[in-house]
């Protein structure tokens, strides 16, 4: 019977199941499968709990979404407003403003909870 994961212990033994689970094999639809997938909703409702994981720094950010969209230079450059206060952002010496946070938000689907933190 499946039930809320309250223990470290509960939670590596849970961790294991799936990977046994996942190893062996299962047919998707059946009853097997349901209870499979609703562990692993526990494990994860247990691991956002127990291990958070802090958003990136704005410039961490920026760079991130740049690298995984393979965004030019020169396309941030143009949402930031100038070389020169890219250049200043990107080496932590100016903050972003609101318009700009907002423009990389729209525009590079950057989450705006990453772009507001502190830094």
């Amino acid at each position: 019977m499946l039930k809320l994961i309250k223990t470290k212990k509960e939670y590596e033994l849970a961790v294991k199941t799936i990977a046994a689970q996942v190893q062996r094999g299962y047919k998707k639809g059946t009853r097997q499968a349901e209870e499979l997938e609703m562990l692993a909703v526990l494990v994860e409702v247990y691991q956002r709990e127990n291990f958070p994981v802090s958003l990136p720094d704005p410039v961490a950010a920026i760079q991130f979404r740049m690298e995984q969209a393979n965004i030019e230079e020169a396309e941030l450059t143009r949402i930031l407003g100038g070389r020169s206060r890219k250049s200043e952002i990107l080496l932590g010496k100016r903050k972003l403003s609101l318009s700009m946070i907002r423009a990389l938000h729209e525009e590079l689907n950057i989450p705006a909870e990453s772009l507001i933190a502190d830094y």
